[in-house]
């Protein structure tokens, strides 16, 4: 049987931070990339704390559907930080968990229950159930009467955002965000971040279209929209951003034409990952509560498979403004 010391030796730290990590000390400060090689070392090791052990009742099978390829949670660490709070979850409550793959599994496996990260199109969900009726959704919400599910409030936290650059002085505020899509690609996911911004700038009497940019949810894309957003004669003095990510890569195009931050233009990002703030200038932004979304995803899973839940469940999970160094008043 797997000790702690093997734990801590496989993933290359020390025993008191394997401890730490396993037992969710919340006043730890470790980088999500070392807690991903604690907990994939100790589910390779099959080790459980003794205060699992003593929880361990039924044992209970959770598949994990991942949206994101592991090289785009790299990229954009959001998802990852949910799917680790997650299978942080599951090993906290001696759940056991492995990845369900649509395209490669054809219904071989079999589980009690699904947790599905990302957006899924109706071919996708009809193969989850195929595996399992008890499915739960973190980040989206197919059908509100048939899955459980776990959401940001998009609305409320891009309204926060829009208000501060408001209250500073920004009436020409630009969009730069992402397009998703499902279902191969042929259908795309309405994205509430966009609506929110549409909303609000239509109620200032300001919304211009060719204010909005549109790529993916990854650096390269917010470097190659905010080079697009730049060429234009009259430049938003604010950028609402919809990832942290895509923050990072417009910084970039802005240093290299010769623009400052917050000086010359001021950016809100969204999400909060761990590197926005060593950004310099450090970078104000949306946070989202990704560990808790992950935990609640798995605790009403686990319910619904005990059968504690009568009707479905959708949590809204709040965000909230980070006020730093990227926006000024005007």
């Amino acid at each position: 049987m797997a000790t702690i010391k093997d734990v801590a030796a496989l993933a290359g730290v020390s025993i008191t931070t394997v401890s730490r990590v396993l037992n969710f000390d919340d006043k730890l400060n470790v980088a999500a990339e070392t807690k991903k090689r604690i907990f994939e070392a100790a589910q390779k090791l099959d080790y459980i704390t003794s205060k699992q052990k003593k929880q361990k009742e039924k044992e209970i099978n959770i598949g994990i559907v991942n949206w994101y390829t592991e090289g785009d949670e790299i990229k954009d660490p959001y998802f990852l930080s949910i799917r680790m709070a997650i299978e942080g979850r599951c090993t906290e409550e001696g759940m056991n968990f492995s990845y369900l793959n649509l395209k490669s599994d054809n219904g071989n496996k079999t589980f009690d229950g699904i947790i599905a990260i990302g957006k899924f199109g109706t071919t996708e969900i009809e193969e989850m159930k195929k595996v399992s009726e008890k499915i739960i959704f973190v980040d989206s919400s197919p059908n509100d009467l048939e899955y459980d599910s776990v959401v940001i409030d998009y609305e409320g936290g891009v309204k926060r955002a829009l208000i501060y650059l408001h209250e500073l002085g920004h009436i020409n505020i630009g969009y730069i965000g992402g397009q998703e899509y499902v279902e191969n690609g042929s259908i795309k996911v309405n994205d509430l971040r966009l609506d929110a911004y549409i909303k609000f700038m239509n109620s200032l009497g300001n919304l211009k279209e060719n204010n909005i940019y549109l790529g993916s949810f990854l650096p390269e894309a917010g470097y190659e929209l905010m080079k697009e957003a730049l060429k234009e004669k009259k430049i938003p003095t604010a950028f609402f951003i919809a990832s942290d990510p895509m923050a990072i890569g417009a910084y970039r195009a802005l240093s290299e034409d010769g623009y400052k931050v917050p000086e010359d233009i001021s950016i809100i990002g969204f999400d909060d990952i761990y590197t926005s703030q060593y950004l310099t200038p450090a970078l104000t932004t949306v946070k989202v509560y990704t560990d808790f979304m992950g935990r609640v995803a798995v605790d009403t899973l686990k319910e619904s498979i005990r059968g504690e839940l009568d009707v479905c469940r959708k949590v809204v999970i709040p965000t909230k403004l980070i006020k730093r160094e990227s926006c000024k008043s005007i």
